[in-house]
C-alpha cells in the first residue's frame, strides 16, 4: 500500500510491511479539517486516497493555498522532526483516506532504515526549492504569470491524450494558490479558453498547447 510513496521508495518490501503495521488507517469526509495551523499534534500522515489542501488563513477567512497533496502523497513530516506547532492547515477537498503514523513508532522505524532519513531529507529539500519558487513567482510575476504557472505546476500528463490536465480546480482556489482574486483568475480562464488554449471539463483544466508568455 505504501511502496509508491516517495518516503519509502529504496526499502524492501519487508520494511515497508514493517511500517503499515505502524500505521493508523482513517476516512475523512470532504472538508474534514485534518490539521490546523498552530497545532501540538506529531504525527506523519499519508495519502491513500483522496485529495487535501494545504494552506494559510487569516481570522476573517481569507486563504493562500500552499499545495494540494494526491494520493501517495503526505505531510506532516516536519513535526516529525522537531516537534514544533504545525506551520500550516490541512483539509480534505473530498473524500479521504490517510493512514497515520505516531513520532514514537517513526522514530522506532528509522532507526533501523536509514534510507528513510534520506528520503525525507530529500523530499524537504524539493518542497524548499518549491516554497522559493512560488515567493519568486508572487515577487516577480504578474497576476497571468502566476496563473499560467501555477495551471502547468499542477498539471499532470495523461497517458492517453499526452496532454497535460489538472486535478479539479475552482477559480477561487487557483486564485488562492497565487494572490490575486477571483475575478482576475475567471477572465484569464477565459480569454485561455476562447483562444483554444485550454479546455475545461468538469473543473479539470485540459492544457492544449503551450500558454502565451504574456497575456
Amino acid at each position: 500500500m505504501f511502496s509508491k510513496i516517495p518516503l519509502f521508495h529504496g526499502l524492501e518490501q519487508a520494511d515497508i510491511d514493517q511500517i503499515s503495521s505502524h500505521a493508523k488507517i482513517k476516512t475523512y469526509k470532504k472538508h474534514q479539517s485534518i490539521i490546523a495551523k498552530g497545532d501540538t499534534t506529531d504525527s506523519l500522515y499519508l495519502v491513500i486516497e483522496g485529495r487535501l489542501k494545504v494552506f494559510l488563513s487569516d481570522d476573517e477567512g481569507k486563504e493562500v493555498i500552499l499545495a494540494f497533496l494526491d494520493k501517495d502523497n503526505y505531510f506532516g513530516e516536519l513535526a516529525l522532526l522537531d516537534q514544533e506547532p504545525r506551520s500550516a492547515s490541512v483539509s480534505t477537498v473530498k473524500e479521504t483516506k490517510l493512514a497515520q503514523i505516531s513520532y514514537q513508532d517513526f522514530h522506532k522505524v528509522i532507526k533501523e532504515n536509514h534510507q528513510i532519513a534520506l528520503n525525507l531529507l530529500a523530499t524537504l529539500a524539493r518542497r524548499n526549492r518549491l516554497l522559493a519558487g512560488n515567493v519568486g513567482n508572487l515577487a516577480l510575476l504578474d497576476v497571468y504569470g502566476r496563473v499560467a504557472k501555477t495551471l502547468i505546476s499542477q498539471a499532470k500528463k495523461n497517458e492517453k491524450t499526452g496532454k497535460l490536465i489538472t486535478g479539479k480546480l475552482t477559480h477561487q482556489e487557483i486564485a488562492n494558490l497565487t494572490g490575486s482574486s477571483r475575478e482576475m483568475v475567471s477572465k484569464i480562464i477565459k480569454e485561455l479558453k476562447f483562444g483554444g488554449y485550454i479546455t475545461v471539463k468538469e473543473k479539470h483544466i485540459i492544457i492544449n498547447q503551450k500558454l502565451p508568455d504574456k497575456w
